[in-house]
């Protein structure tokens, strides 16, 4: 037994760094969403609010112009507020304390208009919705930078052949630019998703202690008589200005435990970091060094293994790929948030904070990862093209059972092709040679036409026409980075 004194617990804690989630480690986001982020947009919020109050003539403009001058988060202790939110179960008793204090240095009257008729759930949701308008319009930015790169390798592309997979097999052949297309879709709908987010989807909170504006109509009858039984036409122009202070929207009822906007926020950001790590997968599996018809870009250490010399990571891939696999499950909590019960939630809104931020800058730092890596991804057609003839022309089998099937029959047609794709296999021959043996295939089809029905490169179905079609309402677009020229002089 260890008879020493036990120590007091340190309680002295360092920033979060990013150690743990490399992914936004230095980028836009990770300042969008930090603690003083947050303690500036609840700050921004109560300047708002009192803005909104002195347009009305429900407190003195003056008041007003002093709380906003006070409200910067440089004035203020961040970790003793959050230290002081343990004894209140959030940070904006504390802030609002803080903020008093400031106001009356500097004008006492003033001092005792802060936070006036409010409630926490109103500054912090507020709060919420205006980081998260700053964190989704770098997202959306970085979606936008990213479909442009990825039109120009589309673009590029377009005629690119490589061999088309299914359940992690060779199927058809396709074309890369069909592929760079595929994936400038999921970014151009997700950019359009996080884009009717921010035009009316992210509301304003505004409904005092139990979302019934009661403090509000208060404290505006004291402080301006002449809206005494105004209640109505207070209440919409509170609320209208107040988004109008913001630039958030107006929410045609409190939200205190409608958590709808949320809900929504979290969708959005899930499937956009899906997006991102869809395209991130199939970089990696493009990447592997059997396939090899993709690759990273490189730079000093970038990709370096502890232990093997040789390795060149695909690291871009794999921070964007590991953002996406948390955020969908982050995201879940928030739509669990739903479960708000009565007008306010003992624990569930609360909830909400944390996994907010952490899928805002999950989401972020993937956004911008992708942006690096699509910008310097390297395509190899030599080695598509030769991973092509790995099957000995089977991955056009397809097109063999559609051009016989008029002479022997669909089915009989089809299992012909399985049964000669299992003898080309099994005997280490082509399946040109498998079938030109074949009793009647030579005959009905022709040494000629076989060899056309055979090449990979004449089996790409409309790979070219669904880029074009693709990128028709897309911007328009110059030479492509790392085009087929370039890739054969550096590939």
């Amino acid at each position: 037994m260890n008879d020493r004194t036990a120590e007091p617990a340190d309680t002295t804690a360092e920033p979060d760094t990013g150690l743990l989630t490399p992914v936004r480690a230095g980028t836009p986001v990770e300042a969008a969403v930090g603690d003083r982020a947050w303690l500036q947009a609840m700050l921004d919020a109560e300047a708002a609010l009192a803005r909104s109050q002195a347009r009305l003539g429900t407190m003195p403009k003056s008041a007003a112009a002093v709380i906003t001058e006070a409200a910067r988060a440089e004035r203020f202790d961040c970790r003793a507020i959050a230290l002081g939110s343990r004894e209140t179960a959030n940070p904006v008793v504390g802030l609002v304390r803080a903020l008093t204090d400031a106001v009356a240095e500097a004008d006492p009257v003033a001092a005792e208009y802060v936070h006036r008729g409010s409630t926490s759930q109103d500054i912090l949701d507020t709060g919420a919705m205006l980081v998260s308008r700053n964190a989704l319009r770098l997202v959306v930015a970085d979606l936008t930078r990213g479909s442009e790169l990825l039109a120009r390798l589309a673009a590029g592309h377009r005629d690119t052949p490589m061999a088309g997979r299914t359940l992690g097999l060779q199927a058809v052949p396709i074309t890369f630019g069909l592929k760079a297309a595929g994936w400038r879709r999921l970014l151009d709908d997700c950019a359009d998703r996080l884009g009717r987010l921010l035009d009316g989807g992210l509301p304003v909170s505004l409904g005092g202690a139990a979302g019934t504006l009661a403090g509000y109509l208060e404290y505006a009858e004291l402080d301006g008589p002449e809206r005494a039984g105004d209640t109505g036409s207070y209440v919409r122009e509170l609320g209208r200005t107040f988004a109008e202070e913001t630039g958030l929207a107006d929410p045609a009822l409190p939200w205190h435990a409608l958590r709808t906007p949320i809900a929504d926020l979290a969708g959005a950001l899930a499937t956009t970091a899906g997006a991102l790590g869809k395209i991130a997968l199939d970089v990696q599996s493009l990447a592997r060094t059997e396939v090899a018809e993709v690759s990273e870009p490189g730079g000093a250490g970038r990709g370096a293994s502890s232990a093997m010399p040789h390795k060149r990571n695909p690291v871009l891939a794999t921070l964007i790929r590991a953002a996406a696999l948390q955020v969908p499950v982050i995201a879940a909590g928030l739509t669990q948030c739903l479960l708000a019960e009565d007008e306010r939630s003992a624990g569930a809104w609360h909830a909400e904070w944390e996994l907010l931020r952490s899928c805002l800058r999950l989401t972020g730092g993937a956004a911008h990862t992708a942006v690096e890596l699509l910008a310097g991804l390297r395509v190899h057609p030599e080695r598509m093209l030769e991973n092509l003839s790995v099957t000995g022309s089977q991955v056009v089998s397809e097109r063999v059972a559609a051009a016989l099937a008029p002479h022997l029959g669909r089915a009989a047609a089809k299992a012909l092709l399985t049964e000669a794709s299992a003898t080309a296999e099994r005997e280490g021959r082509t399946l040109g040679e498998v079938l030109a043996a074949h009793p009647g295939v030579g005959d009905r089809l022709g040494p000629e036409r076989l060899a056309v029905l055979l090449d990979p490169l004449r089996y790409t179905g409309a790979s070219a026409e669904l880029v074009d079609r693709a990128l028709e309402s897309g911007r328009e677009t110059g030479p492509a980075d790392g085009g087929p020229a370039a890739d054969r002089a550096g590939g």
